[in-house]
């Protein structure tokens, strides 16, 4: 999988996927990314990007021509797929990441300010995606979290592909408790279920945790 990002803030990109499951991911070549910095795109000669809005009104907006320049300098695959992170967008949810993860290459837009001229998209013609109904001061953050997720879904970026499917949200629901060593901590002991060697009580007993965790914290799911 190669991730194309176009970020005014490569650093913030590149610095996560230096550590941990997701470095070992890039250096295994399961992972490929590759950042793109709009303001080595502007015909400004002070790298500006950004201008006041017309009709008026708060903040700035990010112009096209460095957008649409620096996107169009990607080299696209032919398995590709654009993003822009917007909370206009579609909610990031498991069944998008499955989605996505069936692509050889994923190009994102990260926004900042008042957000995008809206020839960026009407050009571009982005799939757009969202964490959720809130708004964050850039897309990065959200950029992270789709390398992130998808990338668990790659054949050799975790030590089993099945510590994935056991997830939350992988069937719709959420995931069972865990347990570790101590088998007795502060008076909490773990489970008597989880110590006798029975799988079949084992996966039973895990579904039926699963199942009443989600009708608590999340009965939506159920439907």
């Amino acid at each position: 999988m190669r991730f194309d990002v176009l970020t005014l803030f490569p650093e913030m990109v590149e610095n996560y996927c230096n550590f941990s499951i997701l470095k070992r991911a890039v250096d295994a070549g399961v992972v490929e990314l590759n950042t793109v910095n709009p303001r080595d795109f502007t015909l400004d000669k002070h790298k500006k990007v950004d201008d006041t809005p017309y009709g008026g009104g708060a903040g700035m907006v990010l112009m096209p021509q460095p957008y649409v320049d620096a996107y169009e300098s990607v080299q696209q695959l032919e398995n590709s797929v654009t993003i822009m992170l917007s909370p206009q967008g579609e909610p990031l949810k498991e069944n998008l990441v499955n989605d996505l993860a069936q692509y050889d290459q994923i190009i994102m837009l990260c926004g900042h300010y008042e957000g995008f001229d809206e020839r960026i998209r009407d050009i571009i013609n982005p799939r757009e995606i969202s964490l959720g109904d809130f708004v964050l001061t850039g897309g990065e953050l959200p950029a992270l979290c789709v390398i992130d997720a998808v990338s668990r879904k790659l054949e050799g970026t975790l030590g089993k592909i099945e510590s994935a499917q056991d997830d939350s949200f992988a069937d719709g629901l959420l995931e069972y408790p865990q347990y570790t060593k101590p088998r007795e901590y502060r008076g909490l002991k773990v489970p008597e279920v989880l110590l006798n060697g029975n799988h079949k009580e084992i996966n039973e007993y895990r579904y039926s945790e699963r199942l009443k965790r989600t009708r608590e914290r999340r009965p939506d799911l159920l439907h």
